[in-house]
């Protein structure tokens, strides 16, 4: 009996220990790994380094100096080495260190051995980044972190730069339109297609930046941010005059910058190879995002007359996204669907975007439209994103990288606070004027009137 009575005062409390951690892990697996997760992968990786090396074939035999040291000090049998392993820098999510290749490999060697890495050190995955020729970091990931999005707390940001998701390597996705300038984001019914336009609404709505909004849907996504956007057309009608206005301001930009550089006043606009980014402060003009939303609507036609002017609409897209980053013009176009059934230009306009973001989808066809012609290997990843998990989506470009990432939730009303508090920065563009939005002004009501105490009377 008192051996049993023994075991039990033992075992509850290791019994109450595993569930609080089981608990932990499944509803705060950052506590856990900093706690738990954290010692537990940094023995293994200490105590296993040199034998996992070996056994995903990423030792190099030994120099021939190293071998007569051996044999010259020791008895031991000469072992081959493995790269040279630095500092273990954990983080928040993970564990970072960086390997010196062994001459003879290369980082596409360490890059192949990832998932090997990952189930010999007990993470979450294994990420490969090259640092510099014969140098390469390993990011291990302690947990899932697209399942909880939390941005970190540092990231690169700027003047047209905005940190509007979490890559699955637990680094933020930047939105970067200096160096990607036109963007095709597609996404479903309820896939998230509509938070990541609002991060990055609300992240250019702090920024001296002018946005422009062509919002076919009635205007039911961009109408809440109209306090901060300089021109909003909320139907093909309207789409079709504020796209003509684009367009000059477009080349009253190139005139701006043929005359400050000497250029001859009848140079096409094709061979100037400057921008307006070559200009003095004082004589740059305001950037130019245009958000495009539901782009279908603009090449969708019932008449003849809806025809040309979509074949209008459609050249002047093209014109935009062929010569608009020169003159500070940017495009994000969004959509559920978009190829060459949409109908004349579709394609062209397509291969003027560089970036590309793909939310879950209806059909294997519409991944393949945004990621097809860029990483074709990332066209599965984007068909296996599950309904229960919307903001997730898979972004890549025209170099052939592509990562998984995840917005975090912002809501309507928060974002449209937001952009109510930025209304001070709306640029003053003349061109525009004509199709910036009315604000309604929030109704107030007023306090109802103090009951006034009556006296008391015989």
């Amino acid at each position: 009996m008192s051996d049993l009575a023994t075991l039990l005062e033992v075992g509850g409390p290791l019994a109450a220990l595993g569930g609080g951690a089981a608990y932990t892990r499944a509803k705060h697996p950052a506590a856990y790994w900093s706690t738990v997760g954290l010692p537990i992968s940094t023995a293994r990786l200490l105590g296993s380094y040199t034998s996992v090396m070996e056994a995903c074939g990423l030792t190099v035999a030994p120099s021939r100096l190293r071998v007569l040291a051996v044999k010259a000090t020791t008895r031991r049998e000469v072992r081959p080495v493995p790269p040279r392993r630095g500092i273990i820098r954990p983080t928040s999510t993970g564990l970072r260190i960086r390997l010196r290749l062994a001459p003879g490999q290369e980082p596409a060697d360490v890059a192949a051995s990832a998932e090997r890495l990952r189930h010999a050190w007990g993470v979450h995955a294994v990420y490969v980044t090259t640092v510099k020729p014969g140098v390469v970091e390993l990011r291990l990931v302690g947990f899932d972190v697209l399942r909880r999005v939390r941005m970190p707390r540092k990231s690169d940001t700027g003047l047209l730069k905005v940190p509007v998701a979490l890559r699955e390597d637990a680094t933020a996705f930047v939105r970067d339109y200096r160096t990607v300038p036109h963007q095709l984001t597609l996404g479903a019914t309820l896939s998230g297609k509509s938070m990541y336009l609002r991060h990055l609404v609300t992240g250019l709505a702090r920024q001296p930046v002018s946005l422009v909004g062509i919002d076919c849907k009635r205007g039911v996504e961009l109408a809440p941010f109209a306090a901060r956007l300089s021109a909003l057309a909320t139907d093909p009608d309207q789409a079709a005059e504020l796209l003509p206005a684009l367009i000059k301001e477009m080349e009253d930009r190139y005139d701006l910058i043929k005359a400050r550089q000497g250029i001859a006043p009848g140079t096409p606009d094709e061979e100037i190879t400057s921008d307006i980014w070559g200009l003095p402060d004082n004589q740059r003009p305001v950037p130019i995002v245009l958000f495009v939303d539901e782009v279908a609507e603009l090449f969708l036609v019932a008449t003849k007359k809806d025809e040309e002017r979509r074949d209008e609409m459609v050249t002047q897209l093209i014109r935009l996204a062929q010569l608009g980053r020169a003159a500070g013009i940017y495009l994000e176009v969004c959509g559920q669907r978009f190829g060459a059934e949409l109908g004349k230009g579709a394609t062209m306009l397509r291969a003027q975007l560089t970036g590309r973001v793909c939310h879950r989808v209806n059909d294997e066809a519409s991944a393949k439209m945004a990621l097809g012609d860029i990483a074709p290997e990332a066209v599965g990843a984007a068909c296996a994103i599950a309904a229960e998990r919307p903001g997730l989506a898979v972004a890549g470009d025209t170099s052939g990288g592509w990562s998984r990432i995840r917005t975090p939730y912002l809501s309507l009303g928060d974002a449209a606070e937001i952009c109510r508090e930025s209304a001070h920065l709306v640029p003053d563009l003349p061109a525009l004027k004509p199709f910036q939005p009315d604000v309604p002004v929030p109704v107030v009501e007023a306090p109802a009137p103090a009951l006034q105490p009556r006296p008391v009377t015989d």
